[in-house]
């Protein structure tokens, strides 16, 4: 069986969700591939399937034409659904949600996507993500509905020996926009610094998704916060390096901060379990499944500042509590986000539509 998975551009979580997704089912005999609308930063990471970057319809068609994929996968973008038909595809379709930030944004594009979904989808797909689950269940009742967790390899992506830093260092990874809360991050790594004189702060961005007015908000905080000396700026690391970092935040005493207001199912936060990188999360709906407070890692309140610093704190200096956070992490990674009940579930997915 052959697989397209489509998306806009290959970029932090989908480029590695799709990466991964796609090497995982080929040992289950699906050739998948992917499509993306434009050029991204997760080009720089090495894949052996084919991926193809264009938004020419005659270029598509050729691909479509030549592929013969018995199923696509699109995430987000449900119009792509009438758009391949006009190209001569005659196979599935499955509109696969991630996520979309806000609520009141996933809800608004969602209702839009309704004629799309009802005349072109034969499925609907996302990770467990329960706003996302509940507006599948409520404006598409009649059509089948997958919840299927994201896969993640800690074979591969994993807990890397180094040598520990003399300074405990909070990290946070995301796009320069609203809904990943860089302020929070921010206001976070200032209150902590009083109590963490040493504290190291790390920041992974795609600078090529950066939205220029976010961009000189967080120029003009960092100033006013006199955070130049201890924060560094990170953009566009290739995601294979991403694990020397996250053990390298998990060995220095520090953690991995998620200040997002609302997450689908974010793979970062998985590669810093397998690192061995303890998390500290809001209690967004994606992360509520990987994180359990004080077990597989902490959970503050959204927007409560005081909180989240007082979470911060226990995990540096804590230790029995991190430790058994880490391994913890660790073990519910390994069982419930393994490649093989990933792949089960999305062959019995194609097996059913």
């Amino acid at each position: 069986m052959k697989v397209l998975f489509v998306f806009y551009v290959p970029s932090g979580g989908m480029d590695t969700i799709n990466r991964l997704r796609c090497q995982e089912l080929r040992k289950y005999g699906i050739e998948a591939s992917c499509l993306y609308f434009a050029w991204g930063a997760g080009m720089q990471n090495q894949a052996d399937f084919p991926i193809y970057i264009t938004n020419q319809d005659a270029e598509i068609k050729r691909i479509l034409e030549a592929g013969q994929y018995d199923v696509i996968v699109v995430t987000t973008d449900h119009k792509s659904f009438a758009r391949f038909r006009q190209l001569g595809y005659t196979g599935k379709f499955v509109l696969e949600i991630q996520g979309y930030g806000p609520k009141e944004v996933a809800r608004q594009q969602l209702t839009q996507a309704i004629p799309y979904v009802n005349a072109y989808a034969s499925a609907l797909l996302n990770p467990c993500t329960p706003h996302i689950a509940a507006l599948f269940q409520e404006l598409f009742p009649n059509t089948p509905k997958y919840n299927i967790p994201n896969c993640f390899n800690s074979e591969v992506f994993t807990y890397r020996p180094t040598n520990k830093l003399p300074h405990p260092v909070i990290a946070w990874l995301g796009r320069m926009e609203d809904n990943k809360n860089w302020r929070e991050f921010l206001n976070i790594g200032y209150q902590m610094s009083f109590y963490v004189p040493n504290l190291v702060m790390w920041m992974f961005e795609d600078a090529n998704l950066s939205i220029p007015s976010e961009r000189e908000q967080y120029d003009k905080m960092v100033a006013d916060l006199q955070l130049h000396n201890r924060l560094l700026l990170f953009s566009n690391v290739p995601n294979v390096e991403m694990q020397y970092y996250f053990s390298v935040i998990g060995d220095s005493g520090g953690f991995m901060c998620n200040t997002s207001k609302v997450e689908g199912g974010p793979l970062s936060v998985l590669e810093a379990m397998s690192c061995k990188c303890p998390v500290l999360a809001t209690h967004s709906d994606g992360v509520a499944i990987t994180i359990k407070h004080n077990i597989t890692g902490k959970n503050y309140t959204l927007g409560n500042i005081p909180e989240a610093v007082a979470e911060g704190l226990s995990l540096i200096y804590d230790h029995e509590l991190r430790e058994k956070i880490r391994e913890n992490a660790l073990q519910m990674l390994k069982n419930e986000f393994n490649p093989h009940a990933y792949c089960m579930s999305f062959i019995d997915m194609l097996n059913h539509i």
